[in-house]
């Protein structure tokens, strides 16, 4: 059974007119039950990620400051997001569930989180919507559990996964890559162990052609035993902070491809939402949606 994270407190109230679609942490799994692609069975409500699995990643400093609500007004900016406790507990469950995803990927093949793929965090600080990086801490968990050994994160959202390649820089238990549009945010960018920068407005034929060139190779050159996916639909054309050409229908491309590829070669896969900021918020649930259908699919 197809195993995915979800907790109301993933739907956080933000100020009225705030950029981030906080709503669609509420309206997708509602889109996902009305439509059949998943029953109430396939969701599961994680706990409180534990500061041990946090520190393998995060420094004691930032993470103390974190739930004491003690980062600077500049830091909190830098997020995005106000900070608050409900904040803190909203970013301790979604980690959590993307370290309870690995276990039932590792016994079903894939697990997924409504939430997640916060990689801007970096090891002593928060960016971009993200203050602690779900899929690095559940990487090292694994790792820490000797549950893998060697992990690759695929990270396909349209901004690159800064935070994540900074966490493992000089690691090479961790293999980065990272597909991402060359004029995005962060402007200034961090080395991951493959990134590809892609020009402005490059549409499906050009984003689908790189990704199959690339990710069958680069999974015979490292032979992971698990694979995190960061599946952010901002890829789209529609996006507001995507510069990348995509189609809905090449979006749902890409995520069959990397999905059947996990599948084929039976490495176990987690996967985080990421990314998605289209103006009209039934584009966001639909491409995500795709992901979930897909995942049923070519799994069950």
């Amino acid at each position: 059974m197809l195993k995915i994270a979800f907790h109301p407190i993933y739907k956080h109230p933000l100020p009225e007119g705030h950029r981030f679609p906080m709503e669609k942490y509420d309206l997708l799994p509602r889109q996902l039950l009305h439509e059949g692609t998943c029953f109430e069975e396939n969701f599961f409500k994680p706990n409180t990620a534990n500061d041990i699995d946090i520190l393998r990643c995060h420094t004691k400093e930032y993470l103390t400051n974190l739930k004491s609500l003690q980062i600077t007004p500049k830091a909190q900016r830098k997020t995005g997001f106000p900070l608050s406790k409900e904040l803190v507990d909203r970013e301790l469950i979604i980690t959590q569930g993307t370290i309870d995803g690995c276990h039932y990927a590792l016994e079903n093949g894939i697990a997924m989180n409504i939430a997640g793929g916060t990689h801007h965090a970096y090891t002593d600080h928060g960016e971009a919507f993200c203050l602690l990086n779900d899929q690095a801490i559940a990487a090292r968990y694994l790792q820490a559990n000797e549950l893998a050994k060697k992990i690759l994160i695929v990270d396909l959202d349209v901004h690159q996964g800064n935070g994540t390649a900074e966490i493992f820089t000089g690691d090479d238990s961790v293999f980065t890559f990272s597909m991402h549009g060359k004029a995005n945010y962060p402007f200034r960018k961090e080395i991951s162990d493959l990134d590809i920068a892609l020009e402005t407005h490059t549409g499906d034929e050009e984003y689908l052609t790189i990704l199959k060139k690339t990710l069958p190779n680069l999974i015979k050159d490292q032979q992971p035993d698990f694979i995190f996916y960061l599946c952010g639909v901002d890829i789209l054309a529609s996006d507001k902070l995507g510069k990348l050409g995509c189609s809905i229908e090449g979006c749902k491309e890409r995520d069959r491809f990397v999905l059947q590829t996990c599948h084929d070669l039976k490495i176990p896969v987690q996967c985080s939402m990421g990314g998605g900021y289209s103006r009209d918020i039934k584009v966001i649930i639909d491409a995500h949606a795709n992901t979930f259908r897909l995942a049923q699919d070519i799994y069950f």
